[in-house]
Parts: C-alpha cells; structure tokens; sequence
C-alpha cells in the first residue's frame, strides 16, 4: 500500500495521483445503476445537456460536431451519490493532498457517447473557477472502463508547475499549447472503481470515444479548508464541508448555499 508521503510526493512532482480499486465492485455497480437513473431522469424531463464545446482548438481536434451528457452535482440527485463523494477511503486520499479540511466545490458528471464521444483540447482548470490559495483538485470517480480508445484521460505529468497559465482554460488560440499537442500527453487507462486526483493547474485532455461503449465519469472537486473561490465566479459552489473544517465560511456566505 502506497503510504501518504508517497501518495504527497507523487502528487507534488507529477500534478496527479492515480489510485487504484478505491470503489469495490460491488460499490460501483450500485453507482452505476444511480449515473444512468440520473440520465434517464434528465432525458424523460427533456433536461439532458447534451453539450458540444466550440473553438478554434476544439475543430482543430475534430470535436466541434461531436457531444457530451453531462450535469452538475450528482449529489443533489441520489443519495447514494451523496454517501459516495463521503466515503473514507476517497477522503483518506484528498486529505494526503490537501490535508484535513476538505470542501466541495462541485461535482460533474460525464457521459461520453459512443464512436464519436467528444474529444477536450488540453487545457488547465483554474480559469473556471479559481481559488484564492490554488488548492483545488478534482477527482475522477471511473464509473466505467476508460481506455485510450474510450477517450480517457490524457495529462502531462509536472506541468503543473507552469501555474496559472493565461487562456488555457477556453478553446481560443493558445501559444502555451501548441507546444503542448493532445497526442503527446500521457493516457491514463482506468477500471471502474478507480478514482485519478489531479491539481487544476495540471494540463489534461482527452481524445474522441471512438469505441461502442459509454465512458462515464464523475468529477468531484474539492479544495482546503482554509481556501476559498475568488469574487465574481458563477460556477457552481457547493460549499460541502466533507472532512474537518470550513475557515472561510459566514453566516452570509451560509445562507445563500
């Protein structure tokens, strides 16, 4: 077993952290069965964002005409979802990264569709929804296979450390990553139960769902405790306190969650 220094040491010097079997089987299947009763909640109200992502950068990689189901906060929806993004094991692991505190900021599931699931230009994060001590990270729950043919996720490992890098976040022109091409990064193949931790500085993409099967996912974002999203931002912000303490929260702020 990988002990929390590694699992720290790891993350400071890749940008992310894979691990392994955090969901058991069993564990999954159930959340599996509440990711397509949400779908198919959404579908029979005609509420299924179906979205597709323009830009320049996006047709370059031939994903102007292809889609993705997505939707926020899965939590709002099952409760078995709710139990999932408060399981210990996930926690144990967010807290070797950000230590004991532990806020949710959203979470966000993706469904990619089959053989022409859309493809993400590489990008970073923080532009969405930036935190005022850059503690954010996300973790990736795999509710399904991911493999390379399947679209998942690819990263560059330690380009991290380029920061708050400028227009990385939309689909406009970007100097910064031509030099950083999707084909070049590495894939990151994952089984249902896996769950991969990156820093939202962290460059990450990922290619079409060429294959018949659906990729899904859900994305859990989190920060520290002493953190807290700068002014102006209309993400989503859960404000979940999952592990220890929220040192940012006030009766205003409490009151409009």
């Amino acid at each position: 077993m990988p002990t929390a220094r590694s699992i720290q040491a790891a993350f400071e010097r890749d940008g992310y952290y894979f691990a392994r079997g955090v969901f058991k089987p069993a564990e999954i299947r159930r959340l599996e069965r509440e990711f397509d009763r949400i779908v198919r909640q959404l579908t029979r109200r005609g509420d299924l964002n179906t979205a597709q992502w323009g830009g320049e950068r996006q047709k370059k990689i031939g994903g102007e005409k292809s889609l993705i189901t997505h939707t926020h906060n899965v939590q709002c929806y099952s409760a078995v979802w709710l139990q999932a993004i408060q399981s210990p094991r996930l926690l144990d692991l967010a807290e070797t990264i950000l230590g004991p505190d532990i806020i949710l900021h959203h979470t966000k599931l993706f469904q990619k569709p089959t053989e022409n699931g859309m493809p993400f230009t590489m990008h970073q994060d923080w532009s969405y929804f930036p935190s005022v001590k850059d503690t954010m990270i996300a973790g990736i729950i795999h509710v399904s296979p991911a493999t390379d043919e399947m679209g998942c996720l690819r990263v560059y490992p330690g380009s991290h450390k380029l920061g708050r890098a400028a227009h990385t976040g939309g689909q406009e022109p970007c100097a910064l990553l031509d030099q950083y091409p999707l084909e070049g990064a590495v894939a990151l193949e994952a089984e249902p139960g896996d769950v991969l931790f990156f820093h939202y500085f962290t460059l990450h993409g990922s290619k079409h769902n060429r294959s018949r099967r659906l990729r899904k996912t859900v994305l859990v974002q989190m920060h520290a405790g002493d953190d807290e999203i700068e002014p102006g931002n209309g993400h989503p912000n859960s404000r979940l306190t999952l592990r220890g303490w929220n040192h940012r929260i006030n009766r205003g702020i409490a009151n409009t969650v």
